[in-house]
């Protein structure tokens, strides 16, 4: 394959070692329901039943799907800080991003992985949360990058200039995933208009590209992404990179995003690095968590990525670092985690 420098070739017949690092943000899922599952690695009814939320009551973490990063290393991170940070949490399924932040609302979790991007749409009561301000929510911690990953198996495509006329999947419907898609193809002067849009998760995504009834997805999360290895192991999948003209304009316009590379070998057969933007994957609280439990989590969070051991059950753990964790400007944090980073000698923002 030549051009690879715009269009990186994804492979065939990905190994199954690599799906141990899934994805899994606001459209991962493929549940109907917009708010969160009651599925659990732990006893999801009775913590569900109970609504405590002081210290020393069992804490609701809503991760995502299944078969995503948000759940899986959700799983790890309050598996961890229940066996060794004094409270109890579990990771529950969820439709991902706007379904966490809406729990939290509803006083059904206390914690919840979160696109920066959307909580801060949801904190400011913009787009998908438009003149309906969360203020219910803060922040615990950023913790890693999730690319804006565009794939297709069409061999023609090889810019994003290239999906006009084409069948793109843009994320379901008021997903942060599509508002993400419209915020690149805007940057491309792209209009849905311009294309024939199709509103799917992640794995809907992919089976639509397998059986030929779209021809490209725009999947946003933390590479390398089920949806894109698992589509890999029966199709030549390819990623589209953007250019660093359209990536200067989109940086220009929005405050979420930040530039990012998916490095070479990230999927099997990827020869080359690709150039995108990301969000971050943020971990939020509800105000209503007491300060002792969250500082407790967050805590536990920076100190099981310095073991060695514990690090190398999930790819996720190289990314945490303390001052990625303090970056975020958008939604306040929570008091028990500004606890946390004033000893690391950070001080963040609270309300």
């Amino acid at each position: 394959m030549k051009n690879l420098t715009r269009r990186a070739f994804v492979g065939l017949g990905a190994s199954a070692a690599v799906a141990v690092t899934l994805a899994g943000c606001s459209s991962g899922s493929n549940a109907s329901s917009s708010r969160a599952s009651a599925s659990s690695s732990r006893s999801v009814s009775a913590s569900a039943a109970s609504g405590t939320k002081s210290s020393g009551s069992e804490l609701r973490f809503m991760t995502g799907g299944q078969s995503g990063t948000y759940y899986s290393f959700g799983q790890l991170l309050a598996q961890h800080a229940t066996n060794n940070a004094g409270v109890a949490i579990s990771a529950l399924t969820s439709d991902g991003s706007k379904a966490n932040v809406e729990s939290i609302e509803d006083d059904l979790a206390e914690f919840g992985f979160c696109q920066s991007d959307v909580m801060a749409y949801a904190y400011n009561g913009t787009n998908l949360f438009k003149d309906m301000p969360f203020e219910s929510i803060s922040t615990v911690a950023a913790l890693y990058d999730e690319q804006v990953q565009i794939v297709t198996c069409n061999s023609q495509i090889k810019t994003v200039a290239d999906l006009k006329g084409k069948r793109v999947s843009i994320g379901a419907p008021n997903s942060g995933v599509y508002f993400n898609a419209i915020d690149i193809l805007s940057a491309y002067d792209i209009r849905e208009t311009d294309f024939t849009p199709t509103y799917q998760s992640f794995g809907d995504s992919a089976d639509s590209l397998k059986n030929e009834q779209i021809d490209a997805a725009f999947i946003v999360a933390g590479a390398p992404t089920a949806a894109i290895t698992d589509l890999s192991t029966s199709k030549t999948a390819y990623l589209v990179a953007l250019d660093d003209e359209h990536v200067s304009k989109l940086l220009q316009s929005t405050p979420y995003y930040t530039k990012a590379t998916i490095k070479a070998g990230t999927y099997p057969g990827q020869t080359e690095d690709i150039t995108t933007v990301a969000v971050s994957a943020v971990i939020l609280a509800s105000k209503k968590a007491s300060n002792d439990d969250v500082y407790a989590f967050v805590k536990d969070i920076f100190d099981s990525a310095a073991d060695a051991t514990t690090a190398a059950r999930h790819a996720k753990y190289e990314e945490l670092s303390v001052e990625k964790g303090a970056s975020i400007t958008s939604v306040p944090y929570h008091p028990g985690a500004a606890k946390f980073f004033e000893e690391k000698g950070i001080k963040v923002e609270t309300k």
